[in-house]
């Protein structure tokens, strides 16, 4: 079965670095009903940043425009899953350098039951090259 990639939007927000605040912002979009298809919170200097892929960019931007919440402008990436194997996310990677398109950030991670799964980011200006490469199919918004 071959990889499916989708174009997604990803949101940032910084909180405080202490305990529960990443919490309260996943609660909060939680109880709004915002499914997330990623996450991501590391330190970043005194405060941490928490990256945020909603499976619904709508329903996330009614959500925390409602609670009040702050969130950077959207920026697309793209999900890719598939059938877990060797050399399944080198094999992305390949088609995207092969085309000249750099990847600036990249998550990928066994998902269990032998499913695999990635986020790579790439620059704003790559992002439509990058998706017919990769074809991805479009997000929701």
């Amino acid at each position: 079965m071959p990889d499916t990639v989708r174009k997604v939007h990803y949101f940032s927000t910084f909180v405080s670095n202490k305990p529960g605040q990443a919490f309260d912002v996943l609660a909060t979009l939680v109880s709004a009903g915002v499914n997330l298809l990623a996450c991501k919170g590391f330190p970043s200097g005194r405060r941490s940043r928490i990256d945020v892929v909603p499976d619904d960019t709508r329903k996330f931007s009614l959500a925390i425009r409602k609670a009040g919440l702050v969130f950077s402008e959207k920026k697309a990436g793209f999900l890719i899953r598939g059938q877990d194997r060797p050399g399944a996310l080198a094999d992305n990677l390949r088609q995207l350098a092969e085309h000249g398109i750099n990847i600036t950030a990249v998550d990928g991670l066994t998902a269990g039951e032998g499913r695999w799964g990635a986020i790579l980011w790439v620059s704003s200006k790559d992002v439509a090259r990058a998706g017919r490469v990769l074809r991805a199919r479009a997000s929701d918004g």
